[in-house]
């Protein structure tokens, strides 16, 4: 996770920042809509909805177009209905890939992600052949030059499970349904969270030391998180930072 999670920041700091923007905010939206409809409109009664609340804030996304995408969840305006549907598969090298999309046409979209999977030297996988290997965890990063002493104590005030320092942030660990009790308790001891999210965590890691591997890999997951349908990528690549940096800077 940590390897997928250094490849997304150099992307986004080598690659065009307002079309990445763009896309993101159409994903966060989506999900936010996915949320209210599941679980009601009220933030404060509906945990999930809270998160992706808060995420979509968290990446600037304005309020009025989550009030929208909240109304449109609940019904209150018009909009397309989307389900929530999930793929598996595998990139070059072995390594495991878990999709998550938000789809209006799951025949579509299972027909494109299948077509990306095979144009970029992966297979899909049966259901549950993957997805197994990940587990669902609370996330959140905070700025690196925080003290490591501060992070601890309210690492451990917070009731989060773990922490470790990732070179340029601080990457704090705790279950799904705890995330926003811990970022309230971690802001409460006056440290900024610069995100938070659920994610999906492998539990064992596939290496990929060399770099023709690693990009046939990293092809392989840029074009599925490019997809308008795809919100999330999971992997458990594990390449070292001397490889990534090299396929990054070509």
């Amino acid at each position: 996770m940590s390897g997928h999670s250094k490849w997304a920041t150099t992307k986004h700091r080598k690659g065009a920042l307002d079309k990445a923007r763009g896309k993101l905010f159409a994903k966060l939206i989506r999900q936010v809509e996915v949320a209210a409809r599941d679980g009601g409109g009220d933030i404060n009664a509906n945990a999930n909805l809270r998160t992706m609340f808060q995420k979509a804030r968290d990446a600037s996304v304005p309020m009025d177009t989550i009030e929208r995408a909240i109304k449109r969840g609940t019904g209150e305006l018009e909009g397309v209905r989307y389900e929530a549907v999930s793929y598996e598969g595998y990139a070059p090298c072995g390594v495991a890939v878990l999709v998550e999309c938000l789809s209006d046409n799951r025949n579509r979209t299972g027909s494109e992600i299948r077509s990306i999977f095979n144009r970029n030297g992966g297979n899909m996988a049966e259901p549950g052949a993957v997805a197994w290997q990940f587990e669902r965890k609370g996330q959140l990063t905070l700025p690196a030059d925080i003290e490591e002493d501060k992070v601890i104590e309210a690492v451990l005030e917070a009731g989060a499970e773990d922490f470790t320092n990732e070179a340029d942030h601080w990457l704090v660990t705790c279950a799904p349904s705890d995330l926003a009790s811990v970022r309230s308790s971690i802001e409460g001891s006056g440290l900024v969270v610069a995100a938070a999210d659920l994610v999906m965590v492998s539990n064992s890691s596939v290496e990929v030391g060399d770099e023709s591997g690693a990009r046939k890999v990293l092809r392989l997951l840029d074009a599925l998180e490019d997809h308008d349908d795809v919100q999330n990528v999971w992997s458990n690549f594990d390449i070292p930072d001397a490889v990534l940096a090299a396929v990054a800077a070509e």
